[in-house]
C-alpha cells in the first residue's frame, strides 16, 4: 500500500495532531450512563487520547433482527467527542448476537468433528455463511452510513482478531469455488495434491471436502490449501466490509487487530488491504525469553507495513486471565512493554481494556481502571504512560532501519509442520525466535521477509527454517549473496515446492550451488545428541564447550564449501553439520544439524561480523550486557533494562533523556525495568 493514500496521510495527521495514541478498548454497553462521565474525565487525567468502541456491540445495537439502536452509541461518540478522546470506531461483526446462530445454525462454525459449535461465547460464525455476511454487511453499511462524519470517529476497526475457522458444510462450498480458481481444473489439482497416493484421485470439485476428521493423516497439500483458503476467507470478509464503510463516504483509515506471527492467517496476504498495520501483543511475564520474543512480532509488525508505523491494538496493563497461571505485570513491567513497542516503530500503544469488566468470562483480565478504581497502583502506572508518551512525540511516524533480514513465510510455516515428517519436534517459530534472540542480544534489529520480498540493501539473510523454498527465492538469495550479503540457511529448508510435494535429488535442491553443499537425507537425532566438532581455525580462541545437536541432523556433503563443524561420533561421525561458501564479498553459510544454542551465538556472531553488521549504538554487534535492550528509532536510542539490577552503559557522545530531562555524557545508568530514550544534544 502506498504511504501517500488519503486513509494512510490521516492516520499520520491524528499522530501529529494528538501525538503518539494511548488508550484502549472501550466497552461502554457494559456500564450506565453515569459510569460514562466518569471514564472520560479519568481518560483525560490519564492522558488517553484513542479508544476502540463497540467491537462486541452487535446484541446492543441489533437486539433483535432488523432493529437498530443507536442513542447509547450516539451519546459516547459525543461524550468522548468533547472530551478530545478519537474514536476507533467497530463494526462489531466479531460476536454476532445469540439470535443469529439460534435462526439460522447454517451461520454457526463446525469443528473438525463435524460438531456444530453454539452461541453464548465469541467468533461463533462461519466466515462461510453467506447469510452470516449478509448480516455482518448490513450491520456495517448502517454504522458507517450513520458515523462517517462523526467528528470523534478517526478510524476504523473491523471485526476482531480474524481466526475462525470452519470444516462445515458452507466451507466445502467455498472450499471448492477456492480450489476450481487456483487450479482450474480437476486434472491440475489431482497433480499438485498428488492424488495417485492412497488412491486419493478425484474425479470432481464436488467430490472434495474440508480436512474433517479422517481415519489417518490427511493429504498434506490438502491441509496446506484449506489453511491457505480459509485465510483467504477471512479476508475476504474483511475487504467487504471495508469496502462498505469506504462506499459509505468514510474516509479515516481502516484497520483490524493482527495477532502477531497467527497461525491461522497468512498476515503477508492482509498487510496491503489495511490502512495501518495493529497489533495484539500478550508476551507471558513469566517467560524470561519474553522481552526478546515479543520484539520480533515487534519487527513482524512493522515489516507487515513495508518499514511504517504501526499500532498496538491491545496487550495487557497487568495480568490475563486466559492462562493457567496468570503472573500479573507491574506498573513498571507495563510502562517498558508499551516502551519497547514506541522503540519498535508502533505509533499508538492500547490496551485491553479500559475499564475492568464486572462480569462476563474476562472478569479478571487485568484493564487500565481497575476494580479497585483510580486509587491504585495499576492506574498511577497508566498516567505515567500517558505523561512519557506525549514526552515522545517526537519519534512518531520516524523508522527503525535494519540491515538483516529473517525470512519468514505462512505457507512454508504451514506445510513444514504436516505430521509425518522425520521429526515433528523441529519447529519453524521455535527455530526463527531462536535465532532472533541472537540478534536481539546484539541490539540488531531485523526486517521480517516474505519470500517475494526484495532482499536488496541487507547485510544478512537469515532462513532458519524455510521448508518450501521457490526458483523466484532462490534466485532472490543468490543475488543477494552476489551484491555481498551473507545468508545463512537453517537444516530442512528448501525440501519441498509450493505444492508441499519433495523436491528430488540432493536437498536443499534449489540452493545447492549456492551453499556449495547438499544432503542426501534428514534425520532425527537420539536425544543424547550428536557431539560436534568445530574446525580448529573456526574455534581458534573461542573454547566452544561440547559442542553438540539436536532434533534433526541431515547427512550433508561439501561440495566446494568449507566445512566449519563436523559431527564428531555415531552414525553421522565426520559429516558436516556447518558450511560456508564463500561469493565475492558475500557468502552463503548452511546449517545442517539444529545446533545447541553456544555453537549457534558463535555462528551467528561470526556472520554478522563478517557481513559488517553495526548495532544500535553504531558498534560492531557484539553481545551486549544481559537483558539490556538496544534499538535505534529514527535519531533515539532507547535502552530498555529488562534485567534485575542496574546499568551503566558507555554511550560516545552527549544525550539527553527524551523521559527524565537528563544529560548524560560518555555513559548512562538504568535502573531495573527502567528505560531510557537518548537523543543526541546539539549546541546550536
Amino acid at each position: 500500500m502506498s504511504t501517500t493514500t488519503a486513509p494512510r496521510r490521516a492516520f499520520d495527521a491524528l499522530i501529529a495532531e494528538r501525538g503518539l495514541g494511548f488508550g484502549g478498548d472501550y466497552n461502554p454497553e457494559q456500564w450506565s450512563p453515569e459510569v460514562w462521565r466518569e471514564d472520560v474525565a479519568l481518560m483525560q487525567r490519564a492522558g488517553v487520547n484513542l479508544v476502540t468502541v463497540g467491537v462486541f456491540s452487535w446484541a446492543m445495537i441489533e437486539p433483535i433482527p432488523g432493529a437498530r439502536e443507536w442513542g447509547w452509541l450516539d451519546e459516547v461518540l459525543d461524550l468522548l467527542h468533547e472530551g478530545g478522546i478519537a474514536v476507533d470506531l467497530a463494526s462489531p461483526v466479531a460476536s454476532p448476537p445469540p439470535w443469529l446462530g439460534v435462526r439460522h445454525p447454517e451461520t454457526l462454525p463446525v469443528d473438525r468433528d463435524g460438531v456444530r459449535l453454539i452461541p453464548g461465547s465469541r467468533n461463533q460464525f462461519s466466515p462461510a455463511s453467506l447469510v452470516y455476511r449478509e448480516h455482518a454487511a448490513a450491520i456495517t453499511r448502517d454504522l458507517a452510513e450513520r458515523y462517517a462524519d462523526h467528528p470523534a470517529v478517526r478510524m476504523w476497526h473491523i471485526g476482531n482478531e480474524y481466526g475462525q475457522v470452519d470444516h462445515g458444510d458452507e466451507a466445502a462450498r467455498e472450499f471448492r469455488l477456492w480450489l476450481h480458481r487456483r487450479y482450474g481444473s480437476i486434472e491440475a489439482l489431482n497433480d499438485a495434491w498428488g492424488t495417485a497416493f492412497w488412491s486419493q484421485r478425484y474425479a470432481a470439485f464436488d467430490e472434495i471436502l474440508p480436512p474433517r476428521r479422517m481415519p489417518y493423516l490427511v493429504n498434506p497439500t490438502q491441509s496446506l490449501d484449506f489453511r491457505r483458503y480459509s485465510s483467504d476467507q477471512l479476508l475476504e470478509c474483511y475487504r467487504e466490509l471495508r469496502d462498505i464503510i469506504r462506499d459509505a463516504g468514510a474516509t479515516q483509515p481502516i484497520t483490524t487487530n493482527f495477532m502477531g506471527f497467527h497461525a491461522l492467517t497468512d498476515y503477508w496476504s492482509w498487510a496491503d488491504e489495511v490502512d495501518v498495520v495493529s497489533d495484539d501483543q500478550y508476551p507471558d511475564p513469566a517467560s524470561p525469553q519474553a522481552p526478546a520474543d515479543i520484539a520480533l512480532v515487534q519487527d513482524l509488525m512493522r515489516s507487515l507495513g513495508d518499514g511504517r508505523s504501526w499500532v498496538l491494538m491491545e496487550q495487557a496493563i497487568s495480568a490475563t486471565s486466559w492462562r493457567e497461571h496468570n503472573l500479573p505485570k507491574s506498573p513498571l513491567r507495563a510502562r517498558r512493554d508499551s516502551l519497547q513497542a514506541v522503540a519498535r516503530g508502533a505509533d499508538a500503544v492500547c490496551y485491553f481494556q479500559w475499564r475492568q469488566a464486572r462480569a462476563g468470562a474476562e472478569r479478571f483480565h487485568s484493564a487500565m481502571l481497575p476494580h479497585a478504581g483510580a486509587d491504585s497502583d495499576v492506574f498511577r502506572g497508566v498516567c505515567r504512560q500517558g505523561e512519557d508518551l506525549k514526552k515522545l512525540s517526537s519519534v512518531a511516524g520516524t523508522g527503525v532501519a535494519a540491515e538483516v533480514a529473517i525470512l519468514f513465510d505462512w505457507s512454508s510455516w504451514w506445510a513444514g509442520e504436516e505430521p509425518a515428517r522425520p521429526t515433528e519436534r523441529l519447529r519453524t517459530m521455535t527455530e526463527i525466535t531462536r535465532w532472533y534472540r541472537e540478534l536481539w542480544r546484539r541490539g540488531v534489529a531485523a526486517d521480517v521477509v516474505s519470500a517475494a520480498s526484495d532482499l536488496t540493501g541487507y547485510r544478512t539473510i537469515l532462513v532458519p527454517h524455510s521448508y518450501i523454498v521457490t526458483p523466484a527465492t532462490a534466485e532472490a538469495l543468490r543475488a543477494a549473496v552476489e551484491a555481498g550479503a551473507h545468508v545463512v540457511v537453517g537444516p530442512f529448508s528448501g525440501v519441498a515446492d509450493e505444492n508441499a510435494q519433495v523436491l528430488t535429488s540432493r536437498s536443499p535442491v534449489l540452493l545447492r550451488d549456492l551453499l556449495g553443499a547438499s544432503s542426501e537425507e534428514w534425520g532425527a537425532v537420539p536425544d543424547v545428541g550428536s557431539p560436534l566438532v568445530a574446525d580448529e581455525r573456526w574455534d581458534a580462541g573461542r573454547g566452544l564447550s561440547q559442542p553438540s545437536a539436536s532434533i534433526l541432523a541431515e547427512r550433508l556433503r561439501a561440495e566446494g564449501a568449507e566445512v566449519l563443524a563436523r559431527h564428531s561420533s555415531g552414525e553421522l561421525e565426520g559429516v558436516a553439520a556447518i558450511t560456508r561458501r564463500a561469493v565475492g564479498d558475500g557468502a552463503a553459510w548452511y546449517v545442517g544439524a539444529v545446533v545447541d544454542p553456544e555453537m549457534l551465538s558463535a555462528l551467528l556472531g561470526d556472520v554478522l561480523a563478517a557481513a559488517g553488521v553495526i548495532d544500535a549504538f553504531g558498534a560492531p554487534a557484539g553481545i551486549l550486557p544481559d537483558g539490556l535492550e538496544a534499538v535505534r528509532r529514527g535519531d533515539v536510542l532507547f535502552l530498555l533494562n529488562h534485567a534485575d539490577a542496574p546499568m551503566d552503559i558507555a554511550v560516545d557522545g552527549s544525550h539527553i533523556d527524551l523521559l527524565t530531562g537528563d544529560e548524560t555524557n560518555g555513559s548512562v545508568g538504568i535502573a531495573p525495568g527502567e528505560v531510557r530514550a537518548l537523543t543526541e544534544r546539539r549546541t546550536w
